[in-house]
């Protein structure tokens, strides 16, 4: 059987990557002079390629899958089998925004006031249907980076990628639209994706990279209680769906297990204790499979 080839992002989301993998359960190592990650499952083969060219390459065949934005995929129309949504950038959880950003003394407050203006963007193709939705007639130039000090001097506007708004915010910018909001996708290649043992094996990834994300910003939480004291505890306690009761061999005891958002562990914790729960014991999680 032959490997599964699979893309990973190289460049600024290619870390947040890695980082996932090894939380869903992959051991990935990437060397400084490799483009080819050693991976600890023979059944993958991996490759570091930029996110804007993964849709091309998962198209064409010569990788099986990738890692991507969903931006790229449109912005390049590569046909390919978008398998998951995995919500993760290279800061956050959230999604990252291509925007129209001006100077901030720039009188243009919408898109139709850049009529016959100059616009710098790496994602020319989107650029260009959004001006067209907007009926805007502009000139669109391609970005080969650096595109937030291109204003003025060079372009009159940029479509920049932000997931804060401080870089652009510091090279004295003013967001004036969102021109598309993305989200990190898993695609495959059609023939891959209907090939039995590589769907299996594509479906079985997505499941372990979600269950990863899942967990993200997620702790558990055990603890011990008397019988007489669980109504109070239950009722100071947040769950992610009903908390797990178990009987102790002392049936006057319960023991509690449950997941709650790690940034209230801080309160709940004290709030525990004062409804009589003992044994508390706060535990981290790699995956979360719903």
């Amino acid at each position: 059987m032959k490997p599964l080839k699979l893309g990973l992002p190289k460049g600024s989301l290619q870390d947040a990557t890695l980082q996932l993998l090894a939380r869903a359960g992959w051991r990935v190592t990437v060397s400084s002079r490799s483009y080819f990650p050693m991976i600890d499952d023979s059944e993958i083969t991996c490759m570091l390629v930029r996110a804007q060219e993964m849709a091309r390459y998962v198209e064409t065949g010569a990788l099986d899958a990738g890692i991507t934005g969903r931006d790229w995929v449109l912005e390049t129309g590569a046909e390919v089998k978008e398998v998951a949504e995995l919500l993760y950038a290279k800061q956050s959880l959230a999604p990252v925004r291509w925007v129209l950003a001006v100077p901030e003394n720039s009188p243009a407050q919408t898109a139709r006031d850049l009529e016959g203006k100059v616009i710098a963007t790496e994602v020319v193709n989107l650029t260009k249907k959004y001006l067209a939705r907007h009926g805007v007639q502009a000139r669109v130039e391609f970005s080969w980076g650096a595109t937030e000090v291109k204003v003025p001097q060079l372009a009159d506007a940029i479509v920049e990628i932000t997931e804060t708004g401080s870089s652009l915010r510091a090279n004295h910018l003013r967001i004036i639209d969102t021109v598309l909001e993305s989200r990190t996708v898993f695609i495959a290649n059609t023939a891959a994706a209907s090939d039995p043992w590589k769907c299996e094996k594509i479906s079985n990834i997505v499941l372990l990279l979600q269950g990863a994300i899942a967990a993200y910003n997620k702790v558990g939480i055990m603890l011990n209680v008397r019988r007489e004291h669980l109504d109070g505890v239950l009722r100071a306690l947040p769950a992610l769906k009903n908390p797990t009761i178990s009987t102790l061999s002392d049936a006057d005891w319960v023991a509690i297990n449950t997941i709650v958002d790690e940034d209230v562990v801080r309160h709940l914790i004290p709030r525990l204790k004062a409804a009589q729960a003992q044994g508390i014991v706060e535990y981290p999680l790699n995956k979360i499979v719903l």
